[in-house]
């Protein structure tokens, strides 16, 4: 059997080759996630490369502790953080381990020692400046795992904590980036199921310290979603995440965590309480080799978005972003093609990930017209 400390070898190559992602698979090599990709990673003592159910349930053993061990075994999953030290050098992993087939598998998410500037993020600085001056109102990102959610919303903490005056407390599971004090806020961050035992709770509890601002992880169901709500029409700042493909879905989904014979109420509430929408989708550079460009779909809640949340006429919403880059929106098929007429992506993918993809054949006509 392999040595169980094979796992810090594994991490480090992990950190080294600028991966996002280890996978520790029963029957598969260990295997990366690089810039997107899938590939193969070679450990020593792996005679043919693929891992034994020995081997994984050692590695994730020699880096969780009892109790979270005791856990994993009694639930059959385990979210937590995990951290790794390499001379002077520390680093931090969002761990997932769970069983599939009666063996244990895991995925390490690497999470990179310092917040990422908006600048290598691609996120545009006038859109975090906008939630910078706010006051109040919910903020919801949405897009598929891995589309660098929690990253846009760490450099935010960061901002607010370095150069403004606010209590800002997070609700996260588990703990990815962690914020030392800073500026003159005032900064706590609980983990679900270690400082508290919801994102419910979390919200119910943080509204009792005095907040200015609450991120919630994410938005998993109708307590939390209703809760949410409440501490944003009493003039708190929240943000939180959804898992769904475009903003208009990120609105749908939310509705949909209610009952059907309240969700007037509620869509009522979400006009009023709502500010932005924000999907995220990481997509393959043009550059072999080089980190995934950001293409976004912001959605400005004005007016005429409250009108059509609170009249449930939520495909109203995608013409409005369409043609609302007045008033600070923008349309993936529009934030794909930009980053394709820049060199940052090629057509061929900005066709791939388009929601319309004549619409992105239109922009290349216009471009050889030009």
């Amino acid at each position: 059997m392999p040595d169980p400390k094979m796992i810090f070898q594994l991490l480090n190559e992990t950190v080294a080759s600028e991966s996002s992602d280890l996978h520790l698979v029963v029957g598969y090599p260990p295997t990366v996630r690089t810039h997107g990709q899938l590939r193969p990673l070679g450990a020593d003592g792996l005679s043919d490369g693929a891992l034994s159910g020995e081997a994984v349930s050692g590695m994730i053993r020699a880096i969780v502790s009892e109790t979270q061990w005791e856990a994993l075994q009694a639930t059959r999953n385990l979210d937590c953080s995990v951290e790794t030290v390499t001379g002077s050098r520390v680093d931090r992993f969002r761990l997932n381990a769970f069983f599939a087939q009666r063996e244990l598998a895991a995925c390490l998410r690497h999470i990179p020692g310092e917040i990422p500037s908006f600048a290598w993020m691609g996120f545009p600085t006038d859109l975090a400046e906008r939630f910078l001056a706010m006051r109040q109102g919910l903020v919801i990102l949405t897009g598929i795992t891995g589309s660098g959610k929690t990253t846009t919303l760490a450099g935010l903490v960061r901002e607010m904590g370095q150069n403004q005056n606010r209590r800002i407390i997070t609700v996260e599971q588990p703990i990815e980036y962690v914020y030392p004090p800073m500026g003159s806020s005032l900064i706590t961050q609980r983990e679900v199921g270690v400082d508290v035992a919801s994102f419910y709770d979390g919200l119910v509890y943080g509204l009792r310290q005095d907040p200015d601002v609450i991120l919630v992880g994410e938005i998993r169901d109708r307590e939390t979603a209703q809760m949410a709500l409440s501490a944003a029409e009493t003039g708190h700042l929240i943000f939180s995440t959804l898992h769904t493909q475009d903003a208009k879905g990120a609105i749908t989904r939310f509705i949909d965590l209610f009952p059907y014979e309240i969700q007037d109420d509620i869509r009522t509430q979400l006009g009023l309480s709502l500010k932005y929408v924000v999907c995220q989708h990481l997509v393959p550079s043009a550059r072999a080799g080089q980190k995934r460009v950001l293409a976004m779909e912001v959605l400005n809640v004005t007016h005429a978005v409250r009108s059509a949340i609170r009249n449930g006429k939520i495909e109203a919403i995608e013409s409005v972003i369409q043609t609302g880059r007045k008033d600070g929106m923008v349309a993936l098929d529009e934030s794909l093609a930009s980053l394709a007429g820049r060199g940052e992506i090629t057509w061929e993918t900005a066709t791939e990930y388009a929601k319309d993809p004549k619409a992105i054949g239109d922009y290349i006509s216009v471009r050889r017209h030009d």
